[in-house]
């Protein structure tokens, strides 16, 4: 057996034990202080169950989607020194366009409006 197998067995082995020992932790008995809420030792002065705006969720999501696309175009400098540059800058423009693209879509569709 070589040591890839070796320490693929031992990856899922220990992880097959950390994930069985947090099913049984939890259902150890919890106390009233376990379960209350705590912030910073004072008692709560408000419900944790506040109504959240769907437009920081929102942000949130282009953000990723964005920051995703962005990260993809990253390596592109190094690019010129593939067999082939022309395809990379191809691929680049496509992926600047559909960038841009998805931009002009929630720009027009309002989801760039913070107040209405």
């Amino acid at each position: 057996m070589n040591l890839v197998m070796i320490i693929i067995i031992i990856a899922t082995l220990l992880s097959t034990i950390l994930a069985i020992v947090s099913f049984w932790l939890p259902q150890m008995t919890p106390d009233h202080e376990k379960l209350s809420p705590y912030e910073c030792g004072f008692d709560p002065l408000g419900t944790a169950r506040l109504p959240f705006s769907l437009r920081f969720f929102l942000v949130a999501i282009l953000f990723l989607l964005f920051d995703l696309e962005i990260a993809l175009l990253l390596p592109l400098p190094w690019g010129d020194q593939l067999t082939s540059p022309l395809l990379t800058f191809i691929w680049a423009t496509a992926v600047l366009a559909l960038l841009t693209l998805g931009l002009i879509y929630e720009w027009l569709q309002g989801g760039l409006e913070w107040a209405e």
